[in-house]
């Protein structure tokens, strides 16, 4: 790793303009393939799996597909019942005018005939509900006195897109200031403040582009976007970070602009190399989840790494070449001798003296602390996304919260599909399964109308049963359970040569079950990656636990503080949303691998620094002082600008970044602070030299090791 680096540095800085050149080639292609490549977006098919996915197939292959419609809400009060009655002619006139609209439904009221309901049939999915909104919107101005509104499949997910949109525009103008004005505290120079926003946001946008062409393989989730920016913008600073502090305190020390950059790369370089490679590997365990929305945002996260790992070990080293000394230019004058006079390491010192001298004391409160804010973990509930977790600003999230209020029967469904050569006794056969799931008391009902569609030729048909529980419940869960293994299979074996049971309710359930099933190997993976890269890196076993166990450790602090602020609702007045009870249900698993990717950062950063000190023939407490010392300022400022980029998601519209962002900056802010300054030290010097097992570190013979500082160079 050091040698790789080393000669890639060494290659960058004695042919600066090359590389150079070729970087911006790169984001200029990128740039290209975003212009002239489409992005494909993963589509309703591309997350069908389990027994739901094939029922979805049976489905779609018989043309027995539901087709979208669109729903407009008419409400009024006790004594409007002639106008309601009015308005909901007019919508329907007007409605059956629009291009793309199949059919019209009759008008229904709901039990206290407060509002009725028109339901739309669109002719296919890429209607343009626009005009359809049109003719709400008349319909409610020459009705002012009653609420007329509008929603339904494609209303909605053009509000969403808009509204994700408008969060990511957000997201980078404000990411974009943050960071450059933190790098600017801890450079003090604006030309040293600038090179790392400016590579990181190189890295997002080559991703960007470079993932266009990649969808056509594998379809990208529609927040692809959002984790390319959000994982970029996050390593693509660090890892400038890392090598441009490495480089300035070399050259300090009176080092040539070159021989600092070759040093900076043989230590921090190396340290870039390690931590770039454990996000990448932590990411790729994604796939074992066999899904397409982790496909995606893993192929996209590693993607976004690895540029910023060689954006990082090249053209920042010709970068630094070129610039020389200008590279501390222009100056702020107070930011400069504010951070001249802290120097290196100059506050953590007086924090780390403390957990040194009391190492069992530190290790016991931090560890404890840590726990604490871990353990609402174990109470944690997962579901999949609904109608709660979506904003309230967008209005057809207010329409379908009226619409399942004032007409309760709108519930969740199931589908049970069959198909059958002969299919005479099919329908009747479906219609005993209603019956006996009706009979079972899990809460299944009929549905309105003629609950069984069947295909044209006859040969496939679809059962759709209401379950009067919430989608999230056990009760949803048992009914569906019910369903595959007993109710379906005792009425529909030996008539039906191929059923399954899906819907709404089965899509739910085989999803979460997917996650629940995987997670374990997911976990082992990353545990395991973490023994192998921690125990190769620093050839010690009781390194490699004990990184294993930091990163658990961060995992459930992570989890602990999603579940008391999304599950019980802890500081949702400050973040402006409403509790839904549960996390959705594939952030945990995207969190933890994310948080343990990027928690190597700093932790093979850290521990490369003392392992520096301890090769240099220092006792290992005074290594570990020394070497957490020297690093934390970089930390702290790389921490800052995690959590800052992370803070700037957890305050958007959407549920998921909501999520995403409040767990990895309280995480990242812990692990930062209380993991790196006070339980890693004290663990390290309780361990002493036991924590280098099997063998002390030692440089090569011959090799002259310098310590900076006070200290005496040890010579080996």
């Amino acid at each position: 790793m050091s040698r790789l680096a080393e000669s890639s540095a060494r290659w960058s800085a004695r042919h600066p303009w090359r590389a150079v050149g070729t970087w911006l080639l790169l984001i200029g292609v990128a740039v290209g393939l975003l212009m002239t490549v489409p992005t494909v977006t993963a589509d309703g098919s591309d997350y069908w799996q389990g027994e739901s996915g094939k029922a979805s197939r049976m489905t779609e292959e018989a043309g027995l597909d539901l087709p979208f419609s669109e729903s407009v809400l008419i409400t009024g009060s006790t004594g409007q019942e002639s106008e309601i009655e009015q308005a909901a002619k007019e919508v329907r006139r007007e409605m059956a005018r629009v291009d793309g609209v199949a059919a019209v439904g009759q008008a229904a009221w709901n039990p206290d005939h407060t509002a009725m309901l028109v339901d739309v049939e669109l002719a296919d999915t890429e209607v343009d509900v626009a005009p359809l909104q049109k003719v709400t919107a008349e319909v409610a101005e020459a009705h002012p006195a009653l609420g007329i509104t509008q929603a339904g499949d494609n209303s909605i997910d053009d509000a969403i897109g808009e509204l994700v949109a408008d969060d990511l525009r957000s997201a980078e103008i404000t990411s974009l200031p943050v960071t450059l004005l933190l790098m600017l505290v801890a450079f003090g120079a604006l030309i040293a403040a600038g090179i790392p926003v400016l590579l990181a946001l190189g890295s997002v946008v080559a991703s960007i582009g470079i993932i266009a062409p990649i969808s056509h393989l594998w379809p990208a989730e529609q927040t692809v976007t959002s984790m390319i920016v959000l994982i970029g913008m996050a390593v693509g600073v660090d890892y400038s970070l890392f090598f441009l502090k490495r480089q300035r305190e070399e050259r300090s020390r009176g080092r040539s602009v070159v021989d600092a950059v070759e040093i900076a790369a043989a230590t921090s370089g190396h340290s870039i190399l390690v931590s770039g490679g454990a996000v990448i590997a932590s990411m790729a365990s994604l796939f074992l989840v066999q899904g397409v929305t982790f496909d995606s945002l893993a192929t996209s996260a590693i993607l976004v790494v690895a540029i910023a790992v060689v954006g990082s070990i090249t053209v920042l080293p010709a970068l630094l070449v070129l610039l020389g000394d200008k590279v501390n230019r222009p100056r702020l004058p107070l930011l400069w001798r504010l951070n001249r006079r802290v120097g290196t390491g100059g506050i953590s010192r007086r924090l780390l003296g403390p957990v040194v001298r009391h190492p069992l004391a530190a290790a016991v409160l931090s560890l404890a602390f840590l726990g604490a804010l871990a353990a609402p973990t174990l109470g944690m509930k997962v579901s999949s996304s609904g109608l709660e977790t979506l904003p309230t600003s967008i209005p057809q999230v207010r329409t379908f919260e009226q619409i399942a209020e004032r007409f309760p029967g709108q519930m969740l469904t199931v589908d049970v599909v069959a198909k059958a050569e002969h299919p005479q006794a099919l329908r009747q056969r479906l219609i005993e399964v209603q019956d006996a799931a009706v009979a079972s008391g899990l809460g299944m009902e009929p549905v309105s109308g003629d609950p069984v569609r069947v295909s044209a030729d006859g040969r496939t048909a679809v059962l759709t049963l209401g379950i009067d529980h919430p989608e999230d419940s056990e009760e949803a869960e048992k009914a569906v359970e019910a369903l595959r293994s007993s109710v379906v299979p005792d009425h529909l074996r030996g008539v039906a040569d191929e059923f399954a049971v899906g819907g709404a309710a089965g899509e739910n359930y085989d999803w979460i079950h997917q996650l629940t099933d995987r997670m374990p190997w997911v976990v082992g993976f990353i545990v395991l990656l973490t023994l192998v890269i921690m125990g190769v890196t620093f050839r010690s076993a009781a390194i490699a636990l004990l990184s294993a166990l930091l990163n658990l450790m961060s995992v459930g602090v992570a989890f602990g503080v999603m579940t008391l602020v999304f599950q019980h609702g802890w500081g949702s007045g400050v973040l402006d949303f409403s509790a839904p009870g549960y996390l959705i249900e594939w952030l945990p698993l995207f969190v933890m691998v994310v948080l343990v990717g990027l928690s190597m950062d700093y932790h093979v950063f850290v521990l490369s620094r003392v392992q520096e000190h301890v090769r240099a023939g220092l006792p290992s407490r005074v290594a570990v002082r020394r070497g957490i010392a020297d690093t934390a300022g970089v930390v702290t400022s790389a921490a800052a600008v995690m959590v800052a980029v992370f803070s700037i998601f957890a305050v958007l519209s959407m549920m998921e970044m909501k999520m995403m962002g409040v767990g990895l900056a309280v995480a990242i802010l812990v692990d930062a602070t209380v993991i790196r300054l006070v339980a890693l030290p004290a663990l390290l010097t309780l361990l002493g030299e036991r924590a280098w097992w099997p063998r002390r570190p030692v440089p090569p013979r011959g090799e002259v090791v310098e310590v900076p500082g006070p200290l005496v160079a040890a010579r080996t």
